[in-house]
């Protein structure tokens, strides 16, 4: 007994899917001329704004100065060589400073969702922690941690970029930890209940069981505050890292020209476009899981 190509093991026709009826075909050209209709209105409207706020600037009276001043194209293609080597070293105070955010608010985190009386001197430590550097604007941290630990003399010398990313490890790790924690808090109590009947110890049910649900829960939270973190590394600069924005202060104070500050500001953005448009993605994705295809 043989299988061949729509037909059983019996030799009898396989079922087919019932195609689609004349209303339904015509119900999707309808969606679909709406849609490529949509399109076009959306480009059109968007060229056009584009094209009055465009004219607009160029014929306002002092466009010749501003262009010389932020738009000249001599001073940014002088500037890019320091500009871009100032961009990499954010580039990889970010990378250590996501990856000590990501383990240190876990650990705050989970520290602030201990039970127990025996736990309180913990979760009031954490708690006290989070309310602290939430409410202290990241310039100062970066001026007490860049300016003061190394004035204890107690630690051996650092770059300024090493101190930079201690201060964005702090200050973040208290925004994400409250992330994490709501995301922990939003798994149903009923999943703990389950896993410790199952067999499995606290640290066990939160690590397999809580944890990647609250993950998915919390993952758009937490690459908006990604994207927020690749701004603020550029605030390293006032510590004295030759980072993008520093690169762009000399740069600016040589040529005297505010092209090197537009064209640093220009690289952020490109740096932080594919993260934001991940981070849409990702939503909707969600959001289309959750609904089973529907918005409400």
């Amino acid at each position: 007994m043989t299988t061949t190509l729509g037909r059983s093991r019996t030799n009898e026709p396989l079922p087919t899917a019932p195609l689609p009826s004349a209303v339904e075909l015509g119900r999707r050209a309808y969606r679909q001329r709406q849609t490529g209709r949509s399109v076009l209105i959306s480009v059109v409207s968007t060229l056009v704004f584009a094209a009055l706020i465009w004219l607009f600037v160029v014929n306002t009276p002092g466009w010749d100065a501003v262009r010389q001043s932020f738009f000249d194209p001599a001073v940014a293609v002088k500037a890019w060589p320091r500009v871009f080597q100032g961009l990499v070293l954010n580039i990889q105070v970010l990378i250590f400073a996501a990856l000590g955010v990501l383990v240190f608010s876990l650990i705050l985190a989970t520290l602030r969702t201990l039970r127990g009386p025996v736990f309180f001197p913990l979760r009031a430590l954490a708690t006290g922690y989070t309310d602290l550097f939430r409410g202290v604007p990241l310039l100062i941290v970066l001026y007490l941690v860049g300016f003061g630990l190394p004035g204890l003399d107690i630690f051996p010398r650092f770059p300024a970029a090493v101190w930079g990313t201690i201060a964005l490890i702090l200050t973040y790790s208290a925004y994400v930890a409250e992330v994490w924690r709501a995301g922990i808090e939003a798994v149903h109590p009923s999943q703990v209940l389950a896993a410790r009947s199952l067999g499995l110890s606290h640290g066990q049910a939160l690590r397999k069981v809580v944890l990647p649900q609250a993950l998915r829960k919390v993952t758009p939270a937490l690459m908006n505050d990604f994207v927020a973190m690749q701004k603020d590394v550029g605030l390293i600069s006032v510590l004295g890292a030759v980072d993008a924005v520093r690169a762009a202060q000399i740069e600016s104070a040589a040529s005297f020209n505010f092209t090197p500050y537009v064209l640093a500001g220009l690289l952020f953005v490109l740096l932080a476009l594919p993260m934001i448009r991940l981070t849409d993605w990702v939503t909707a994705r969600m959001r289309r899981r959750e609904q089973i295809g529907t918005l409400v």
